[in-house]
């Protein structure tokens, strides 16, 4: 049988493209094409957040998170300055606002030691005040490796070495089904019959989607949660120096209102997390009625509903009131004002949930049926999108039987 490509990625974000430039680079003779339904790489996740270089402080040692974010930034800076592409490590202060927070503090120092973030010193309120004046802590981690970039120019960076090596990005091209083939599949997209002999889906918000078309095992879905930035008026530009976060509820995998410089050269404010109405939910009013569906009739949806059902509350509440928003903001920055919270955006992140409604806490890479999927890789993705793709394609060569040359 024919094939048009040895590998298809399914996925334009700074996952499928960094996956794909290390297949390209490790395996050069292979074909290899990206699908992409957007008419430009990195649309959704990758141009939606704060754009941080995390540094590894919270994940569990040993995790995947902890071991990929960790070398992943090391990589990721190595790739900007090889290819000029700016960033700026500005630093990040966690900070307890008072001593109830403190062991959860110390926990997350012992993490970020355990995991070797470099760096990393506990810090008391007269240190805080002089990195960060504006800000209110009995005590705080100082994290000065911690970063700030613009990950759409990196994923196109990506995209332009995949390229360049002989690699296609085809945009403008939905995956709308998976038959399979001897040796291989077809995959129906929205421009033509693709076939190709392995698949690695990256698909973001969608990868239970793509991995369901090719398995009826349907032990974790994507949830979408929406968080919302507010972006900080002039004046209050110069209440933030660099990254002030708080210390974050160790059973819930968002880190809370915080305070992020942009390399774009403004100050945000956020992010919340709200269930989303839509996979692509960008906005309160925007609904999807499958895919809201499909979360509503997952037996995890409402168990994890049932166990964080109070801080879905408060989180949706920050985001229908901006007074609510503003009062979490306070706690970390008393001067903020309601005048100093303006326009608003917004990002998606896909969250797995698994059948008994925990929140995967980890990266979730899987292999079976000719393809490998990435399941779960929310925040520090980006971070560690180099670390991953490596990850991905040694996960690939192993399942499809690659070898070099």
């Amino acid at each position: 049988m024919t094939f048009d490509f040895d590998v298809g990625v399914i996925g334009g974000g700074i996952l499928g493209l960094s996956a794909a430039r290390e297949l390209g680079r490790r395996f050069p003779s292979l074909g290899i094409v990206v699908i992409e339904k957007e008419k430009e790489v990195a649309r959704h996740q990758t141009g939606h957040n704060s754009g941080v270089i995390h540094s590894g402080i919270y994940y569990k040692p040993g995790s995947l998170k902890a071991r990929n974010c960790v070398t992943g930034a090391r990589m990721l800076t190595q790739f900007c300055d090889d290819h000029g592409i700016p960033y700026e490590k500005c630093g990040k202060v966690i900070v307890a606002v008072d001593g109830s927070e403190v062991p959860a503090l110390e926990e997350l120092y012992r993490r970020g030691t355990a995991n070797g973030v470099p760096g990393l010193r506990k810090i008391g309120p007269v240190e805080l005040k002089e990195l960060e004046p504006h800000a209110r802590g009995v005590a705080a981690i100082h994290s000065p490796e911690t970063g700030i970039i613009d990950y759409t120019r990196v994923a196109k960076a990506y995209a332009s070495d995949f390229e360049e090596s002989g690699g296609q990005v085809s945009l403008g091209t939905a995956l709308l089904s998976i038959n399979p083939l001897p040796g291989g599949m077809e995959l129906i997209t929205s421009g033509s019959r693709v076939r190709v002999k392995h698949l690695i889906n990256c698909a973001g918000l969608y990868a239970d989607v793509v991995s369901e078309m090719m398995s009826p095992d349907r032990d974790v879905r994507i949830v979408p949660f929406r968080g919302d930035y507010y972006t900080l008026s002039l004046r209050a530009e110069g209440l933030v120096r660099g990254l002030i976060y708080p210390v974050p509820d160790p059973a819930f995998p968002f880190l809370g209102v915080h305070f992020t410089k942009t390399v774009r050269g403004y100050t945000e404010a956020g992010p919340n997390a709200v269930l989303a109405f839509a996979k692509e939910g960008y906005t309160i009013g925007k609904v999807n009625g499958s895919e809201l569906l499909r979360i509503l009739t997952f037996p995890g949806f409402w168990r994890l509903t049932r166990r964080y059902w109070r801080m879905g509350m408060q989180e949706f509440l920050r985001s229908v009131s901006k007074q609510a928003f503003l009062k979490a903001a306070r706690r970390l920055v008393p001067e903020i004002q309601m005048d100093d919270l303006m326009e608003r955006g917004s990002g998606v992140r896909a969250q797995a949930v698994d059948r008994k409604g925990r929140l995967l806490d980890d990266f979730l890479i899987s292999s079976g049926n000719n393809a490998v999927h990435v399941r779960n890789a929310p925040s520090p993705g980006a971070t560690a999108s180099i670390a991953i793709g490596r990850q991905v394609v040694d996960a690939a060569e192993k399942a499809f039987g690659l070898n070099v040359g």
